[in-house]
């Protein structure tokens, strides 16, 4: 496996169009999905359907929606050796309610997610693995990493020689920064889009969040900006230290679902190729924008 990704795991469900949920009354919409989702599942699947060897770190259910997510993992190539069936708790479920606007709302249970810690993050069995990358996908999503342990882990993952990055995606956690902080010099890529930068940074502008994220210890930080690409700032294998704004191609929008899993997992693709720095944003773009064209989170990786 050259790819680890340690995450959330979901049943989706996406419907569009819904723009108001009103109380007592019923509502209709066009079309649905129903998939595997969840960061985690998301990175893990974009990964495979690029070509990486990868494997999943991640908690389920003993239920049907976990035993689905199961077998379109097992088709798709991920290695499901480090996801656990837990029989006390459910699969977590998102439920998508994507408007008019192509943005997305959830109503989200964690279920077994809320049971994920480090203590399922076996670092020896990675490396031994040949694990190269090691992915921490939706950390504000997952409570068992919010214990102040994950950043000796991600020490520990370092040591061993394997490449860290994490994404920490939107969350009423969020509002805490302090649990990220330590984290930061432990991760050679932090990736957040702005809205998240703002949030845990204070600072509208994505430069000047970049700045606060660095001086607390972040290495290479790149800010998703959505339609407009990325803001990256980091250090080339040249050593060359670089800002630089990535533009993203433009497509039209059918869901932004999963936009930022796919970017994830287009960077770390590229990364494992041996990209530059801003090649693999380049190609995270890319896999951002092809996310986008289908309703849901990875129904465009499905449709290779």
């Amino acid at each position: 496996m050259n790819a680890f990704v340690f995450g959330n795991a979901t049943l989706d469900v996406i419907c569009h169009p819904v723009d108001e949920v009103p109380r007592r009354t019923s509502i209709s919409f066009e079309k649905s999905i129903v998939s595997p989702g969840g960061c985690g599942s998301n990175v893990a699947v974009g990964l495979s359907c690029l070509g990486v060897t990868t494997a999943l770190v991640a908690r389920i259910g003993s239920d049907e929606a976990g035993e689905m997510a199961r077998r379109y993992w097992e088709r798709l190539g991920i290695d499901c050796h480090f996801v656990r069936r837990d029989p006390e708790r459910q699969t977590g479920v998102s439920i998508g309610l994507v408007d008019s606007a192509f943005q997305p709302r959830f109503v989200h249970t964690s279920g077994a997610n809320a049971l994920l810690t480090v203590d399922d993050l076996d670092l020896l069995g990675l490396a031994a693995a040949g694990g190269r990358h090691l992915h921490i996908a939706g950390f504000y999503v997952l409570p068992g990493l919010l214990d102040g342990r994950l950043p000796f882990a991600l020490d520990r993952a370092l040591r061993l020689g394997l490449v860290t990055s994490l994404d920490v995606v939107e969350s009423p956690r969020m509002r805490d920064p302090e649990l990220l902080w330590p984290c930061l010099p432990h991760l050679d890529y932090f990736l957040c889009n702005a809205h998240e930068a703002q949030r845990l940074t204070g600072e509208v502008d994505p430069a000047r969040a970049v700045r606060v994220l660095q001086a607390h210890g972040g290495k290479t930080v790149i800010i998703k900006l959505g339609e407009e690409g990325c803001l990256v700032d980091g250090t080339l294998a040249s050593g060359e230290q670089v800002s630089r704004r990535i533009p993203a191609p433009q497509v039209e929008v059918v869901d932004t679902t999963g936009a930022g899993d796919a970017f994830a997992a287009g960077l770390i693709a590229g990364l494992l190729r041996g990209q530059d720095l801003l090649a693999a944003c380049e190609s995270a773009n890319a896999a951002g924008a092809k996310i986008v064209t289908e309703l849901g989170a990875i129904t465009a990786w499905l449709k290779e």
